[in-house]
């Protein structure tokens, strides 16, 4: 049987028989699962538990590095309201530059009781990292997450300068979980994958050589330029409203041939399930106290000088903490532990971008509430022929947002829904030693969002798609096409939440007090296809997640959860796959291939 609708003849069942009575329309919530397990531990204990996030084997995991830094080497401990960690860095002696690529490798341990927590590592100002951290038990559970961070070369030639890493934690009688993070770059000098091994060469969004959406420009840029604040709480910028836009001043080299900005974002407090969130009509009339409203659309931009440049939609990461803890273990959520970043290519604006004057890039999120941290890396290409280029835009076509919205509610049942789109283009030349170049980008998007309420506000359901297109052309003066980039993605979202209050044994019909069972259910995809020049790829990871949980306030007292995952990466080199069911907390089945079928 199809589980919304096994969900749905259970909860009628229990909403006739009287046992639905208090509202939840605040649902989906963030909560700390059970410390220790309802049956007696075995002896002797049990080892600490590995974790982890499906994601393709990077090429370089068949490869010795050259040498390896340990950059970060701390435990995060009563963190809150603290400056962040920081240790100085300079390149390897022992394997100097050139490399044919750099990895960051994060390993994370903690035991005991904590909620989860949003983590981000910066080299000399810029972002090159955000994670969340996984829910410990009392025996503890640790992580690995690699990423390749060759597109930060640029960086990592530099001498003298920190690696800075924010972790905000809590601990004290309640609270006793402390993250011990282990982190090291590691150096490639070469770049060969033994010939018996089919993994995809072609590195993914969160994992590139170098930028996605480079066009003409295939190697790291010459060039980052954080767009951050001044680091006191983390390099990030903490974003409490829609009017809370921030701004860097910025003055773009002369001779610059190509700019891409990459966005860093996540979301937190009210805004964790801004997707969910009803608008504030529904939280007046029902005299509901929750702060999580403003309806549920969000969009990230971008704008220079007051002109908008570009907006990302980001992908709806759900923390370990969020829906049911029981689901994110060992498996975690899609992008929990390696949070995607978003590239805007800019080229099309730099015949206003290059007077030597500075420019005020800002980056605000329309309709956020509570709160969102978001900063951005600017990644410039120089001509290195030149101290100045000549460049001119020629087309700036960006029609406002199209957005809908309906709502349809009799006190805490009812109907909301969101329609949103939007459509641009862009369009620049430049002149250089190069060459003469036209970058053309275009941007297409559709969301619709619908949130439901039923059983006097205690049954939701929350269902999203998301649809976008972005295509990069580079030509030359001849108009022949030299360069494009087209990535097409989906984001699919379901999330069912059903609460019902419990009863104490003994007490006479009386409730106890905050406590009540919660089923849940979430389905949630990341698909991309890439073009990239003469190459492309595919990219399919899907979640589902069932289960149910008896609540206390934020604590879990008990329950039972499943997820089961399907993540496929495909480019013209090879195939990656592997399918995993976790239940109850445990790997149930576990099967990986590099020889995918071609239906796949």
């Amino acid at each position: 049987m199809n589980y919304y609708c096994y969900l749905t003849s259970i909860y009628l069942f229990l909403f006739l028989t009287g046992a639905v009575a208090a509202p939840a329309a605040v649902a989906p919530g963030r909560f700390l699962k059970p410390l220790k397990s309802p049956e007696p531990e075995p002896e002797p204990k049990p080892r600490p538990q590995e974790f982890f996030e499906l994601a393709s084997p990077l090429p370089s995991d068949h490869l010795t590095p050259s040498c390896s830094l340990t950059v970060v080497n701390h435990s995060f401990a009563n963190t809150m309201d603290s400056p962040p960690f920081s240790a100085p860095y300079s390149p390897p002696s022992d394997c100097p530059t050139p490399w044919s690529r750099v990895v960051l490798d994060f390993r994370a341990a903690s035991s005991g009781e904590q909620y989860d927590r949003i983590a981000a590592i910066w080299l000399d100002e810029a972002e090159i990292f955000r994670t969340s951290t996984a829910e410990p038990t009392e025996s503890g559970i640790f992580w690995r997450v690699r990423k390749d961070i060759s597109r930060y070369s640029s960086l990592l030639n530099k001498t003298e300068i920190n690696v800075t890493m924010m972790l905000e934690n809590v601990v004290n009688d309640v609270y006793t979980g402390v993250y011990d993070i282990l982190v090291s770059f590691l150096f490639y000098k070469e770049d060969v994958v033994p010939s018996d091994v089919r993994v995809p060469l072609v590195a993914l969004p969160n994992q590139k050589l170098g930028t996605a959406e480079l066009g003409l420009f295939k190697t790291p840029s010459d060039l980052i330029i954080p767009i951050c604040s001044d680091g006191e709480r983390g390099f990030w910028f903490k974003v409490e409203s829609e009017s809370d836009v921030h701004i860097k001043k910025v003055k773009f080299p002369r001779n610059t041939l190509q700019v891409v900005l990459e966005l860093y974002v996540s979301f937190h407090g009210d805004d964790e399930f801004w997707y969910s969130n009803p608008p504030y009509s529904y939280i007046r009339m029902n005299n509901l106290t929750t702060g999580r409203g403003n309806g549920a659309y969000r969009e990230v931009f971008v704008t220079i000088d007051g002109n908008f440049v570009g907006s990302e939609v980001v992908f709806p990461v759900v923390f370990t903490g969020g829906v049911n803890p029981l689901f994110w273990g060992p498996v975690v959520a899609i992008g929990d532990f390696n949070l995607p970043s978003y590239d805007l290519n800019l080229s099309p604006f730099l015949g206003w971008l290059l007077d030597g004057k500075s420019h005020e890039i800002r980056i605000g999120i329309d309709d956020a509430i509570s709160f969102w941290l978001v900063d951005a890396n600017l990644h410039v290409w120089l001509d290195h022929g030149s101290s100045r280029v000549e460049a001119q835009s020629i087309v700036y076509n960006s029609p406002a947002l199209t957005i809908q919205r309906n709502e349809d509610f009799t006190y805490l049942d009812g109907i909301f829904r969101v329609k949103a789109k939007r459509k641009s283009e862009f369009a620049g030349w430049v002149k250089s030693t190069a060459g003469n170049f036209t970058t053309i980008v275009s941007q297409q998007f559709k969301l619709t969002n619908l949130v439901r309420y039923y059983f006097n506000g205690t049954y939701k359901i929350v269902q999203q798609v998301f649809k976008a297109k972005r295509d990069s052309r580079v030509r030359e003066d001849l108009g022949e096409l030299v360069g494009r980039t087209i990535v097409r993605r989906q984001y699919p979202l379901t999330v069912i939440t059903a609460t019902v209050p419990l009863q104490s044994e003994g007490s006479l019909g009386s409730k106890e007090e905050d406590m009540y069972m919660m089923i849940t259910n979430v389905s949630h995809a990341m698909n991309e296809r890439r073009v990239n020049g003469l190459s492309s790829s595919i990219l399919y990871n899907r979640q589902e997640s069932e289960g149910w949980m008896k609540v206390q306030g934020h604590s879990v007292i008990s329950g039972n959860a499943s997820t089961w995952q399907r993540y496929t990466y495909r480019d013209e080199l090879g195939c990656y796959s592997r399918t995993v069911l976790a239940s109850e907390g445990k790997l149930a089945m576990d099967n990986s291939t590099f020889y995918c079928a071609a239906s796949t």
